[in-house]
């Protein structure tokens, strides 16, 4: 059975779509328009840099001053958060 190759015309899923962060995300995933994956991976690479999981179940993000003006909450798990993150992206 032959794998179908992809029509040159296709349209780009919504992960590789680049949007527009808000001014509170731009301050972490920089102000230039990203994929939404992208931006998923810098928020990550941020959480990680300032070591905001808590310790006692890292699926928790605690967040600080710049992740709260985004999720609008102190903590969120990690599955809540592309839940906040698209209200950002435009």
């Amino acid at each position: 059975m032959a794998v179908e190759a992809k029509p040159a015309g296709k349209k780009m899923d919504a992960l590789q779509k680049p949007l527009t962060p808000s001014p509170e995300l731009a301050v972490i995933v920089g102000k230039d328009m990203l994929p939404r994956g992208q931006v998923v991976s810098k928020v990550w690479e941020y959480i990680k840099k300032h070591d905001l999981q808590k310790p006692t179940d890292k699926r928790v993000i605690v967040a600080d001053d710049n992740l709260r003006k985004v999720f609008g909450r102190d903590e969120c798990t990690m599955f809540e958060m592309n839940k906040y993150l698209a209200q950002h992206l435009k």
